[in-house]
C-alpha cells in the first residue's frame, strides 16, 4: 500500500499523457464508484402568479392557499378563495452525491391539477424530501416554462411544448447532508454499466498493470475491487487517476436489437450468421367493398340481379378482390459473413424494416444468427 502512495505523483504525469496520446476508452466512461451516485427527491408545494391559466376551481388547490395564508394568522374560507392564478404542483429534484448544506440544485415543477401553463409563475417555499421522509432541500423561486399555450374566444385553442412543466435553476437549498463512508473505506468496488466478464477482467488487469499486482481484483461479470490509500486526502487523486487510465476495450457480445413499435433495427458489429439460404416475399390482398344501385322500374339487368317494373329500387353488394404477390427474393448467406455483408444483402433486396425484422426472427429460430435477438 506505501508503494502505492508513493507512485502517484509520477503516475499522474503518465496517466495526463496517456489520455492524451491513446485514443482509447477511460474507466470512468464504462464503469462508476459504487455507493457514489445521486438521490430523488420530491415535494409538493404551491405555484403562484399566473394570468388566469391556473387550477380555478379545484377544492385540493384551495385547501392548499388556505392552509398557506393560515400560517401567516389569516383565516380563509376555501369558498372565498379563486385559484385561477395558483396551481398546486409536485417539485422533482436530483441530490448529488457529496452535495453540502448550502448547496443549490435544480428543480422541475409540474403541474397535477387542471393548470393549463405555469408560464410566469412563482414557486412558494417547498420542502423536499427523500425516500426516508426527511428534508433534504427547500425549494422556492421563479419558473422558466419553454411551452406556449393560447386559447381564443372561440375555444380554439394551440399549445406548443409542454407548459405545464418547468425548471428553476439551483431552484433549491441543500439542507441535509447524505452519510456516505466512501472515505471511511479501504476498498473501492467499480460497477460496470453493462455486465460483461472480458470486460471486468481486462480493466482489473489494466488497473494492475498501471498500480502494480493485486490492486484490482474482479469479482464477477459487473464489479470490481480495488485497493485505495487509507489516507483520506490521497484517495481522491488516487480515484482521479484511475478513472482516467485508458484502455483498450473487449469486443462487446454479440447482440441485434429490435424496436418492433418503430421498426429500429441495430445490429452489433460481430453479429454473424450460418450458411442459411433466405426467401422473402411479401403478398398484399386488397379487398373493396361496394353497393351497386339497380334500377327502378325498368327491369334492366345489371350483372346476374333484375329489377322488375313497377318495384322499387333494389341494391347489390359488389365487392373486388385484388392479389399482387411480388416474387420472393432469394439470397445465401456464406459461413460467417459480416455484418456489412448482412446489411448490403438486406438493401440489395429492398427490403423494409418490418421485413428485416422477420428475416433476423427466421434466422434466429433456424439457428443461423449468431447472435442475442433483443426486442424491446
Amino acid at each position: 500500500m506505501k508503494k502505492i502512495i508513493s507512485n502517484i505523483i509520477i503516475l499522474f504525469f503518465a496517466v495526463l499523457i496517456s489520455v492524451n496520446e491513446v485514443k482509447a476508452d477511460r474507466i470512468k466512461d464504462m464503469a462508476s464508484v459504487a455507493g457514489v451516485r445521486s438521490n430523488q427527491l420530491v415535494g409538493y408545494g404551491l405555484v403562484i402568479g399566473l394570468a388566469k391559466t391556473g387550477d380555478g376551481s379545484v377544492n385540493l388547490t384551495k385547501q392548499s392557499i388556505a392552509a398557506m395564508i393560515s400560517q401567516f394568522g389569516v383565516i380563509a374560507n376555501t369558498a372565498d378563495i379563486d385559484a385561477s392564478n395558483a396551481a398546486n404542483v409536485m417539485v422533482t429534484a436530483n441530490l448529488p452525491p457529496f452535495a453540502k448544506p448550502g448547496q443549490t440544485i435544480d428543480v422541475t415543477v409540474s403541474t397535477i391539477g387542471k393548470a393549463k401553463s405555469l408560464k410566469g409563475g412563482t414557486l412558494l417555499m417547498t420542502a423536499l424530501k427523500g425516500a426516508d421522509g426527511e428534508v433534504y432541500a427547500i425549494a422556492q423561486g421563479n419558473l422558466v416554462v419553454g411551452g406556449l399555450g393560447i386559447e381564443g374566444a372561440d375555444g380554439s385553442s394551440t399549445i406548443q411544448g409542454t407548459p405545464t412543466v418547468g425548471r428553476i435553476p439551483g431552484g433549491a437549498s441543500v439542507e441535509r447532508l447524505v452519510e456516505n463512508t466512501f472515505l471511511e473505506k479501504d476498498n473501492i468496488v467499480l460497477n460496470l454499466h453493462q455486465a460483461d466478464f472480458s470486460q471486468a477482467d481486462k480493466i482489473a488487469e489494466t488497473i494492475n498493470d498501471t498500480f502494480g499486482p493485486d490492486v484490482a481484483i474482479p469479482l464477477d461479470s459487473t464489479s470490481i475491487k480495488v485497493q485505495t490509500p487509507k489516507n483520506p486526502s490521497q484517495k481522491v487523486s488516487f480515484i482521479g487517476l484511475l478513472e482516467n487510465i485508458n484502455f483498450e476495450p473487449v469486443s462487446p457480445k454479440a447482440k441485434v436489437v429490435v424496436n418492433s413499435r418503430t421498426g429500429t433495427v441495430v445490429i452489433g458489429g460481430d453479429v454473424r450468421i450460418s450458411p442459411a439460404a433466405v426467401a422473402h416475399g411479401s403478398l398484399s390482398v386488397k379487398i373493396q367493398e361496394d353497393t351497386k344501385l339497380l334500377s327502378e322500374g325498368t327491369g334492366t339487368v345489371v350483372g346476374t340481379s333484375a329489377t322488375v317494373a313497377g318495384t322499387t329500387a333494389t341494391t347489390a353488394q359488389d365487392t373486388e378482390i385484388e392479389v399482387d404477390e411480388q416474387p420472393a427474393r432469394a439470397f445465401v448467406f456464406d459461413p460467417g459473413i459480416e455484418l456489412q455483408t448482412l446489411v448490403d444483402a438486406l438493401n440489395e433486396t429492398g427490403t423494409t424494416a418490418t421485413d428485416m425484422v422477420a428475416i433476423l426472427e427466421a434466422l434466429r429460430e433456424a439457428g443461423a444468427l449468431r447472435a442475442e435477438l433483443i426486442i424491446i
